[in-house]
């Protein structure tokens, strides 16, 4: 089987369960594992946004969509060169991949017959059911239920670990120009950590706030976390908004790598959520998050 990603988790999730052989096709931001976008052909291209301030990257977002224009550009001949089986995509969030319809109408063009399967999980175990899914439709389920084993013996160690304990009360932040909470996923892995996330959207896509409304909330902890953005740039926007919240910890989170991507490393999130909540109960991610205050 011939599979391509547009998606970043996807491509977590194809190389996860084994597959690194039959993924051919992949997105500039597909950097999970490095290998990913070094090997296999780029298919999916985009704004580098990495020189742009949080305010000027929302203008930009903002300033596309009203025009109908589009975030990313499908590079269809690399694509129809591929002869895909399988294109793994998505229809949650038009700002983080390619949507599907665009995949769909493309294929229509170019004659090609590949099977599309949309990953829009809202949930977290929507993204362990994305798990199940990709492997279903590459023909390798029970390896996809081996690695879903996994995950959840380590969710299960999370859990006891953090059980009878009080829970913090967190908001994670995933933009700070303008501010947005925690939506979809993100807090359900609050909560698999062991906190009370506030604020949030749970299940629900996010959207802009004010500040008011996240200080208010009077959190312990606040948890930042910009999506598109690795420990250094969220250590950068954190140090940013710290005096907003004098009476709280204040941490740096490596979004893309532990909480942002809907795949396995989610997972990981959830421990080194755990291990800022309740220092000494689960082993130290102190590679993946930085106290700021």
């Amino acid at each position: 089987m011939r599979v391509v990603s547009l998606l970043p988790a996807a491509t977590e999730i194809v190389y996860a369960l084994g597959l690194s052989e039959q993924l051919y096709g992949v997105t500039f931001e597909c950097d999970e594992p490095p290998a990913a976008r070094r090997e296999k052909a780029v298919v999916v291209g985009g704004r580098d946004t990495r020189g742009m301030t949080p305010g000027e990257i929302d203008a930009y977002v903002r300033a596309q969509r009203a025009a109908g224009g589009d975030l990313y550009t499908l590079r269809e001949n690399a694509l129809a060169e591929l002869r895909p089986d399988l294109i793994l995509t998505q229809d949650l969030c038009r700002v983080c991949a390619l949507p599907s319809g665009e995949v769909e109408v493309a294929l229509k063009h170019l004659g090609c017959r590949a099977d599309v399967l949309s990953l829009d999980p809202h949930t977290f175990d929507d993204v362990l059911g994305t798990i199940r899914a990709v492997g279903s439709h590459a023909g390798v389920p029970d390896r996809a239920e081996a690695l879903l084993v996994r995950l959840r013996a380590r969710l299960d160690a999370v859990a006891r670990a953090v059980a009878g304990r009080e829970r913090p009360r967190v908001v994670v932040v995933e933009w700070i120009d303008p501010p947005f909470p925690a939506g979809h996923w993100i807090p359900d892995l609050v909560v698999a950590a062991g906190g009370r996330p506030l604020a949030a959207r749970p299940g629900a896509r996010s959207a802009a706030t004010t500040w008011d409304e996240l200080t208010g909330a009077a959190p312990d902890v606040v948890i930042v976390s910009p999506c598109g953005a690795h420990l250094d740039g969220a250590i950068e926007q954190a140090h940013t908004i710290a005096h907003r919240f004098p009476d709280a910890a204040v941490w740096a989170i490596d979004a893309d790598g532990l909480i942002v991507r809907p795949g396995p490393r989610l997972v990981d999130g959830v421990e080194a959520i755990a291990a800022i909540l309740h220092p000494g109960a689960v082993p130290d991610r102190s590679e993946a998050v930085a106290r700021i205050r």
